[in-house]
């Protein structure tokens, strides 16, 4: 006999089998997740994060977390009296002024995420990319109207080494890294794009999804005239899109586009404003934000 009274359950378990092929096709899989936005600064959104990220370890998934720190420098170099200033949208880092993102990126935000992680249990450890030569940078110079212009020490990526991210992943521990190089040329350190950062360690890892989170809706069809979001699209069609998007964009969208041409079966662009975006994005039929996906994968 089938018993027809509504057990106010049954939602939740609904949810759950939902869940069940995504949960199959991600077990074992490394997800790297850029942490940013509104989600870096809103406690309940921070939270959700961490909530998140330790529901994915604890299904089977290996999450490894990168971030920045924008508003947290900014603060910092304004109570040190060092303006921010940014050129080509990337931030000028002087000396000085790269004591001060070390200090926030691997002393602040660091130590507050792995906190947040480790209150469900001892899952996150914290490195910079300066940690086991895990991540190594020259000099950055970006081009303003045909010209080089030097913008202090910010880096670009010439290497990375996996190992210690590996064997912490080896060992169930969620890897939360600061996007902070060691130099390959002199004995400083570089602040590294953390977007960038993100797509190049996802592509190193040969990590199934990177997830970056963003404080908009994902890629706009047609930004101001229309809200409407792309929901996929192929490298190719991204690569067409770049030089029409906003320079916060650009950076985000870059990264996509060389996790997926370099080995990455997916790059999603989410809003990190949702609480528990990640798991709507991983775990549900309705997915949330834009996803790039490989050429060889069709056109959408």
């Amino acid at each position: 006999m089938t018993v027809t009274r509504k057990h106010t359950a049954l939602p939740k378990a609904q949810i759950l089998v939902e869940a069940l092929p995504w949960l199959t096709r991600h077990h074992g899989k490394t997800v790297v997740i850029k942490f940013g936005g509104n989600a870096m600064v809103d406690e309940d959104l921070k939270a959700a994060f961490a909530q998140d990220v330790v529901f994915l370890r604890h299904a089977g998934l290996k999450p490894v977390v990168v971030h920045g720190g924008g508003p947290q420098i900014s603060r910092a170099l304004e109570t040190h009296g060092i303006v921010s200033e940014f050129k080509a949208g990337l931030r000028v880092t002087t000396e000085d002024a790269m004591d001060v993102v070390r200090m926030v990126l691997a002393g602040q935000v660091q130590r507050e995420l792995v906190g947040l992680l480790n209150r469900h249990g001892p899952l996150a450890v914290g490195l910079t990319g300066e940690d086991a030569h895990t991540l190594t940078a020259v000099k950055h110079q970006p081009e303003i109207d045909g010209e080089l212009v030097d913008i202090g020490r910010v880096g670009e990526i010439t290497e990375i080494d996996t190992g210690a991210i590996e064997a912490l992943l080896a060992d169930g521990r969620i890897p939360v890294v600061s996007s902070i190089a060691r130099s390959q040329d002199d004995h400083h350190v570089y602040n590294v794009n953390a977007d960038t950062a993100a797509a190049a360690l996802a592509a190193a890892l040969g990590a199934e999804t990177l997830m970056v989170l963003t404080d908009v809706e994902g890629l706009y069809e047609d930004w101001p005239n229309s809200d409407e979001v792309i929901s996929r699209l192929t490298a190719s069609q991204l690569e067409k899109l770049l030089p029409e998007l906003s320079s916060g964009m650009v950076p985000k969208m870059e990264g996509c586009l060389h996790a997926v041409r370099n080995g990455v079966n997916t790059a999603r662009v989410i809003d990190g404003r949702v609480q528990h975006s990640i798991l709507l994005e991983i775990f549900t039929d309705e997915g949330i934000g834009t996803m790039v996906v490989p050429d060889e994968q069709g056109e959408s």
